[in-house]
């Protein structure tokens, strides 16, 4: 039987670049602004450190771009590589819901 921190820990997807790519997907957003929405749509709050390490590996991919500087806080947009990053993302994802579904149904 499964202990409610066990179940808890399955409700949350988080993945950062995911999560940082979906919430760049409705347009720029500069770090808190991505942490708030982040948290927001997938219940994930991230930390500064995960979420500002994660932003240098996406940038080094060439999925998102930095925008010039706003107040002292630093825009980030995805780009056209990112886009499809996270369109191939979801697809997969998409499919492990369906056949996860699928099987569930049968048991």
């Amino acid at each position: 039987m499964p202990k409610e921190k066990d179940v808890f820990d399955l409700r949350r997807y988080s993945d950062p670049s995911l999560l940082i790519l979906s919430s760049l997907a409705s347009g720029p957003k500069h770090g808190y602004a991505m942490m708030e929405d982040i948290a927001e749509f997938s219940g994930t709050r991230l930390e500064p450190g995960t979420l500002y390490g994660a932003l240098a590996r996406l940038e080094r991919r060439g999925w998102i771009e930095p925008l010039p500087a706003e107040e002292r806080r630093r825009p980030y947009r995805i780009t056209a590589a990112g886009v499809t990053a996270l369109r191939e993302q979801i697809a997969t994802m998409s499919r492990i819901v369906t056949v996860g579904s699928q099987r569930l149904s049968t048991t």
